[in-house]
């Protein structure tokens, strides 16, 4: 593993990485808009049945994404993420070849978010594991910067393309196109040369059963002084974020009466945002130190969820791109620094099962918060479930704002490898590898 003169510009295996992820990602905000307008226009889906539906694209990482963290921690990743592209692509392409069938019904499209959902646990665990084998340690911020640049400026051409192509083509054969795109991303990941060792165990352990690896990733988590309340953030502002979200393109539709394009428009303000994040997130971490830098961006969260109940019924789309724009930056500049963070301070070895083990918190939350969210629009109204998804965002960044994570200025060096009998220790319930910070008895900053 080297880094070429250049940067990660002249790196080819990640230049190859970068634009397999480039197109997939604009094919996937092509069905993040298409798929629930297929439920919402075409199949006349039920506030509660819409809400399931958002649910089950997230269920499997509460299922399946710390069993993922084992596997990516024993397996080579990049086969896994090439599985992951092309399964998705085509469990994608049933929809539209269904619908013109005929055959199309609200239990297929119910049974293929939640397929689709697996593989992506998958991949996802196994992406964020891959980076730090492919580019040096010093690298990290510059290629998650590069990739989330492209994830929003995706987000940014994605909203107003999909809305464009619903309009055009109708939602079904718009997905088309996404399945395109995550077969095209197993193109370019296939060809990678870079050579990719399988994570080295400590030294003197033994082949264990998946169960005690399983828990030594969540206790790593669970038990260090940064990654714990970086979830619990996270995890937070995505369940009350999603109660917002799940229900969102309903108000926007029925409520406010916007049309598939001026939606798109809006979902597209998010992505500006993100990208505006994405150019400045190295530069603010510079300028604030990396703690400040993951506290001030959690401390705008709850903007992305006011903007709905805010917006006035006659002037709503300003408000809502203003909250748009200041959520999509805010969502970025913050995941950029503490995914760096989270794979600089950690083993390779446990890589894997800590991405899943973050996983596990922080997205395990979003169908439970989709599911309250079509519950409360159930029970009483689209506008007061979005209430209770703004009020409670207000809190979310109290677990950072509260921890040491604040006072970290620079990126903390790399840990050492546990000892085998560390690592033993690690095998009982939540009793994992003590962070270096701790063991060493450091202030609020371990670097």
């Amino acid at each position: 593993m080297r880094r070429p003169r250049g940067g990660l510009w002249s790196h080819r295996d990640f230049l190859k990485l970068w634009t397999g992820q480039s197109i997939s990602e604009l094919g996937s905000q092509i069905s993040a808009l298409a798929i629930p307008w297929l439920a919402a226009v075409e199949l006349h889906a039920k506030p509660l049945e819409f809400a399931v539906l958002g649910m089950l694209g997230f269920l499997p990482f509460i299922l399946f994404a710390l069993p993922a963290g084992v596997w990516v921690d024993r397996l080579r990743r990049r086969p896994i993420l090439i599985v992951g592209d092309a399964a998705r692509a085509v469990l994608l392409a049933l929809i539209p070849i269904l619908w013109a069938m005929h055959e199309l019904r609200m239990w297929h499209l119910l049974v293929i978010q939640f397929l689709v959902g697996i593989f992506t646990v998958f991949f996802d665990v196994a992406y964020q594991s891959y980076l730090p084998s492919l580019v040096e340690r010093d690298a990290l911020v510059d290629g998650n910067s590069k990739l989330q640049m492209t994830a929003s400026t995706a987000t940014v051409a994605g909203p107003s393309i999909a809305g464009a192509l619903i309009s055009a083509l109708t939602a079904p054969y718009a997905i088309v196109l996404d399945a395109i795109s995550f077969a095209i991303s197993t193109a370019f990941m296939i060809p990678i040369r870079a050579a990719e060792k399988l994570p080295a165990r400590a030294e003197g352990a033994v082949k264990s059963k998946m169960l005690p690896e399983l828990k030594e990733g969540l206790a790593y988590v669970v038990r260090h002084p940064y990654l714990r309340p970086i979830a619990a953030c996270t995890g937070s502002s995505n369940f009350f974020g999603s109660i917002s979200f799940t229900i969102a393109l309903l108000y926007l539709v029925r409520t406010l009466h916007l049309s598939s394009f001026t939606v798109g428009f809006v979902f597209a303000m998010f992505g500006v945002g993100s990208v505006v994040g994405a150019v400045v997130a190295s530069r603010v971490q510079r300028a604030l130190g990396v703690g400040r830098a993951i506290v001030f961006p959690a401390l705008l969260f709850p903007l992305a969820s006011l903007q709905y109940v805010l917006a006035p019924t006659s002037f709503a789309v300003p408000v809502l791109v203003a909250g748009s724009l200041i959520g999509g930056y805010s969502q970025v500049t913050y995941n950029i620094t503490q995914v760096s963070l989270r794979q600089a301070i950690t083993p390779q070895r446990l890589q894997g099962r800590m991405n899943a083990s973050m996983r596990w918190i922080v997205w395990g939350t979003l169908p439970l918060g989709q599911l309250a969210g079509g519950a409360l629009a159930t029970a009483f109204s689209l506008r007061a479930a979005l209430w209770v998804g703004a009020i409670g965002s207000c809190f979310t960044f109290l677990p950072v704002l509260l921890s040491s994570v604040r006072s970290i200025r620079e990126m903390p060096e790399p840990v050492a490898e546990p000892s085998a009998g560390e690592a033993e220790l690690a095998a009982g319930i939540l009793a994992g590898p003590t962070p270096p910070e701790v063991a060493a008895g450091a202030g609020e900053n371990a670097a």
